[in-house]
């Protein structure tokens, strides 16, 4: 099963949202560079705090409660600290390009909380042999959107399309390590339809995907405090997961291709 991530700092919608299968609620309270990188696109930069780590905590039982702490800088063992203080189960560094950063970060935290490194730089999508043999390492998770960014591409799904996060899948698991990768929409919608990146997710192994802006939306008949009713959507990608599970191997190249030829047309109209 692949495990569902939701991004939120609200204790009410994490609440509902573990009832609705989510296994993993995700605090951002990454800032540090973030502007900068990405204030001229439409990405949601969030305005979570500490203290939104401690509420959700209190409001979830079952789900782990991830937090994206900054970029390792001279405040980073406080940040770990606090967060430990506040119930995170699990710790992710984001923006790092060398090992060397990750073994700092691990040895940081001491054991308190489990530690994901966030992929997301190129340099670091070519360190992560070194990466996965970090003791300490608990899982790899990919994230496309800064890591077009930083390869100066045109689109967040190219690292998929051009076998990037194929080469990283392969060294992840020779590791043995568990990883995800980039960002979900709902089932027949975004760019990249949800089943056609749940059926990369399948072919490549990848445990755990995080649900994109597309599961906040507001709806005024359906879900909770107006937000899309989860526990449906949900139950959608999860009937196309055992729909796609049942693929010849014939099928699942053609819809890799299928997704190739997309992001290939995707990349050619932004050029025009």
């Amino acid at each position: 099963m692949i495990k569902f991530i939701l991004i939120t700092n609200d204790p009410v919608l994490a609440k509902h949202a573990e009832s609705c299968g989510v296994g993993r609620i995700f605090v951002d309270l990454e800032l540090l560079g973030k502007k900068e990188r990405q204030g001229h696109l439409d990405t949601l930069i969030s305005n979570h705090s500490i203290s939104d780590v401690e509420k959700v905590r209190t409001s979830i039982s079952r789900a782990e409660l991830l937090v994206r702490l900054n970029p390792l800088n001279e405040m980073t063992g406080q940040e770990i600290d606090q967060a430990v203080s506040a119930g995170a189960d699990i710790l992710m560094l984001p923006m790092f390009r060398r090992a060397d950063e990750v073994r700092q970060f691990v040895e940081m935290v001491d054991g308190r909380a489990r530690v994901i490194p966030l992929v997301e730089t190129y340099a670091a999508s070519q360190a992560i042999e070194d990466i996965v043999k970090i003791p300490g390492v608990s899982e790899i998770y990919i994230g496309l959107n800064d890591l077009y960014l930083d390869m100066r591409l045109d689109f967040m799904f190219e690292p998929l399309a051009n076998g990037l996060v194929d080469e990283m899948a392969d060294a992840i698991k020779s590791a043995g390590l568990p990883f995800g990768f980039g960002g979900i929409a709902r089932v027949g919608e975004g760019i990249i339809p949800g089943e056609l990146v749940l059926g990369e997710h399948l072919r490549l192994g990848s445990q755990s995907v995080i649900l994109s802006r597309t599961f906040h939306r507001k709806n005024d008949t359906t879900g909770i405090n107006g937000i899309l009713d989860l526990k449906v959507e949900l139950g959608k990608l999860n009937e196309a997961a055992e729909t796609l599970k049942l693929r010849s191997n014939d099928q699942t190249v053609a819809d890799q291709h299928r997704l190739q030829a997309i992001v290939t047309d995707f990349v050619s109209s932004r050029k025009r």
